[in-house]
């Protein structure tokens, strides 16, 4: 059974056991709680003590993020695939009473990140006025000098070059210029007069776009900078002494986690807390589970608790959650099905239907041993190797199974790292090596393969058409299901002879065979397409309009089929023409050696491409060519409460306490 049949569950219980009651439920993961809306029931709001966990959480991130940036972690590949850390679920009380330590470690770690930030801003202040007094750097008064007891200063700047000759002629006679320094877009002044000229001299200034340049300090530019300096070397140190706190409080790295880990859980267990129906003595859950876990769950609750538990079948006119159950072999394949969109009510799970084709397709499109060769080692490594979550197993399942089937084709085609066997032997020991390919070459033999995938997609697509028979006759609508199906393969299996007859020669009984065939389908699509139309016009064009769409639909479907011979043909050439680079050197030595690093970069590099073109492409022809034919998904995945961590999961999570 691809989805598993749901049942709704209400759990009656003591008001006391609620909280141990939820927290089994989360650590099993089986049920999907909703929010309980008997008027003569009470609900509880937690959004306060949600918050504050929030709040808390949030900080351990902010401090882990802090240590990770400041502190990394040395991580190998090992640790990348390792999956999270498992806890008894004693060790997890245990650390739970150390939260407060944990968390004011976080908020030291985050006042010295605030100081760093801080301090870098003040540093990138200083250096700012640095830079703009080192100009001024050769006065030897300070800014806010305003002169003697008979003279009167201006220091200041004109936003162009200019020089002291120049200044002092516009200047009244008693006034002396001094030009500190001088660049293209400024200069730098210093301007003594009496103080009897000093209006006179200040409305010249003014009108030559003169701009005043002030400091409160009371210090010459030198001292200035010679202080900011001071300070600047004090904020580094201070900074320095910060990131040290920071490298020494991650020795609080894993503590971090799991408080992270431990709030998340505590956060999603008052949330479910919030769907519960209250009395004074008792509280009431409903939600839904899959059937398959009914039996397990209610006698470890009963034997635990005091409570009453049923079960039920949800009503047609519910949104009931979407589980998913495949076969080892199709299972790897339910991520691609919730990439596009889970079983709506009524559709059937299309990750059986579609896994034989993904793998061949996958295969096809990449086709070359070599690379699959490389697929099946490097996931059969990791997967037996590592302790995976759930998602990496099944998506380097996934990658092996296609692996498994890019050997295959590129077996067929006689592709080993391109044409690697055959330029080693001529190469390197004087050998002609002809063709390896187990069936032909596509290189040589395009049509063929072109055939070929025209000919896999008219199966691909039929079987998606098998489907919707299927699913129609179910319904009990058994002529509707022939209608709909039977002229679909008579015009395509019809058209399948003809159109290979223009690129090969085709017998003339199945050709004629075809004829006939394409000819009844026709003839059947037209009389019956319209047939829910009351009047004979209706039904006619009805019958029209669908020959039309039917030829345009599934003609461009059958052409799409195209890519598996493009994307075939790309990783094969490709391949080859790196083996061609490699060998270009005369000499045998160098040559050697220069194939060895093409070999090496070039191939790992086609591999990474053509791994994601056939990756995308084989995605493509599921849910515009097969999907289109029976799916309609909009179904909602099933959410249970569950032990939703990031670093952490309990040893004992689906066994009981």
């Amino acid at each position: 059974m691809a989805i598993l049949k749901m049942k709704k569950i209400e759990l009656i219980a003591m008001l006391t056991d609620s909280k141990k009651i939820i927290e089994l439920l989360q650590r099993r993961g089986v049920v999907e709680i909703t929010r309980n809306d008997d008027e003569e029931l009470e609900n509880t709001n937690v959004t306060a003590v949600v918050g504050e966990f929030d709040k808390f959480r949030n900080t351990a991130v902010q401090a882990l993020e802090i240590i990770d940036y400041i502190a990394p972690e040395k991580a190998g590949f090992r640790d990348l695939l390792g999956g999270k850390t498992e806890v008894e679920k004693h060790e997890f009380g245990k650390e739970a009473m150390h939260m407060e330590q944990v968390m004011g470690a976080a908020n030291e770690i985050i006042k010295n990140q605030r100081f760093i930030t801080e301090a870098a801003n003040s540093v990138s202040q200083l250096q700012i006025k640095c830079d703009m007094l080192e100009r001024w750097k050769s006065l030897d008064v300070p800014l806010n000098f305003k002169g003697t007891a008979t003279t009167a200063v201006y220091i200041g700047t004109l936003p162009y070059l200019t020089t002291a000759e120049e200044l002092e002629e516009k200047l009244p006679e008693n006034c002396s210029v001094e030009v500190i320094n001088a660049a293209k877009e400024q200069t730098n002044l210093f301007v003594i007069c009496s103080k009897a000229s000093y209006e006179e001299a200040g409305d010249v200034l003014r009108k030559l776009a003169f701009s005043h340049v002030s400091d409160p300090e009371g210090k010459t530019p030198s001292e200035l900078i010679s202080s900011y300096m001071a300070e600047i070397k004090k904020l580094d140190s201070d900074t320095e002494k910060a990131k040290e706190n920071i490298i020494k409080l991650s020795e609080n790295r894993q503590q971090l986690r799991f408080v992270i880990d431990y709030l998340q859980m505590r956060k999603e267990k008052y949330d479910a807390l919030s769907g519960l129906g209250f009395t004074e003595s008792t509280f009431v859950l409903n939600g839904y589970i899959p059937e398959k876990f009914t039996g397990s769950l209610e006698k470890e609750i009963k034997s635990k608790y005091t409570a009453a538990i049923s079960f039920t079948d949800p009503s047609d006119d519910e949104d009931v959650p979407v589980l998913l159950e495949n076969s080892k072999f199709s299972t790897p394949i339910e991520e691609i099905t919730k990439m596009y969109a889970m079983p709506a009510k009524g559709d059937v799970d299309p990750t059986p239907v579609m896994s034989f084709f993904y793998y061949l397709f996958f295969g096809m499109m990449l086709s070359d041993a070599g690379y699959g060769l490389l697929m099946v080692i490097g996931t059969t490594i990791a997967l037996r190797k590592f302790k995976l979550e759930d998602t990496m197993r099944k998506t380097l399942t996934m990658f092996r199974n296609c692996g498994i089937s890019t050997v295959f084709w590129g077996a067929l085609f006689g592709s080993w790292f391109g044409d690697i066997v055959q330029v080693v032997a001529s190469n390197f020991f004087d050998k002609e090596i002809g063709s390896i390919a187990l069936w032909f070459e596509p290189i040589t033999d395009p049509v063929k393969l072109l055939l070929v995938s025209f000919g896999l997609g008219i199966l691909h697509l039929l079987l998606g058409v098998t489907v919707s028979f299927k699913m129609t006759w179910d319904t009990g609508k058994k002529l509707d299901a022939i209608f709909d199906a039977l002229p679909i393969y008579l015009i395509v299996l019809g058209i399948a002879p003809v159109g290979a007859g223009m690129f090969m020669i085709v017998s003339e009984p199945l050709r004629t065979t075809g004829l006939y065939m394409l000819v009844a389908g026709v003839i059947i699509l037209v009389l019956t397409a319209g047939r829910t139309s009351r009047s004979i016009f209706g039904k006619f064009f009805g019958g029209v309009y669908a020959l039309y769409n039917t030829a345009t639909g599934y003609f461009g479907d059958i052409l799409s089929y195209s890519r598996l011979l493009a994307l075939g043909l790309a990783t094969g050439s490709i391949a080859s023409v790196i083996n061609l680079i490699g060998t270009m050197p005369e000499n045998k030595i160098v040559k050697l050696i220069v194939l060895i690093v093409v070999f090496v970069i070039g191939h790992i590099a086609n591999l990474a491409i053509n791994l994601l073109g056939a990756y995308v492409h084989t995605d493509r022809l599921q849910f515009v060519e097969l999907f289109s034919k029976f799916y309609t998904g909009g179904g909602r995945e099933f959410a249970p409460l569950t032990v939703n961590t990031k670093y952490i999961k309990f040893k004992e999570e689906n066994s009981n306490d």
